[in-house]
């Protein structure tokens, strides 16, 4: 059974930076595409972020790319989402998510999430 647990979240100020983790237990993170998603008040959900299976590959939304970056730790089975020059627009929830069929493809298995709050 998949399990994620992500952490990290907080309060910033425009500009500054989080970084988020996502422990994974279930499946290991070199042989599954796994990501990150958000979720604001009022908006759509919104699929930031994938680390493909095979690990050669990143994918990120046109809103968070130049400013996030998906890395993952194999040895001890963890994604990370370092998010710099944060925005108010980037408030939400923050849910790690895999995606059994490709960075590409719909997401299955998320977190409880972890809230990260920008103000200006």
């Amino acid at each position: 059974q998949v399990h994620l647990v992500e952490s990290g979240g907080g309060s910033v100020q425009a500009g500054g930076s989080l970084r988020l983790s996502c422990a994974v237990s279930g499946i290991t993170v070199d042989y599954h595409a796994i990501g990150w998603l958000r979720q604001a008040p009022g908006k759509e959900r919104e699929e930031i972020s994938c680390f493909s299976s095979s690990g050669r590959s990143t994918h990120y939304a046109d809103s968070v790319k130049g400013r996030f970056t998906i890395s993952r730790d194999v040895e001890k089975n963890t994604l990370y989402l370092q998010m710099n020059d944060l925005k108010p627009e980037d408030t939400a929830v923050y849910y790690c998510a895999t995606y059994p069929r490709g960075c590409k493809g719909r997401h299955t298995d998320r977190g409880q999430g972890t809230q990260v709050t920008v103000s200006s």
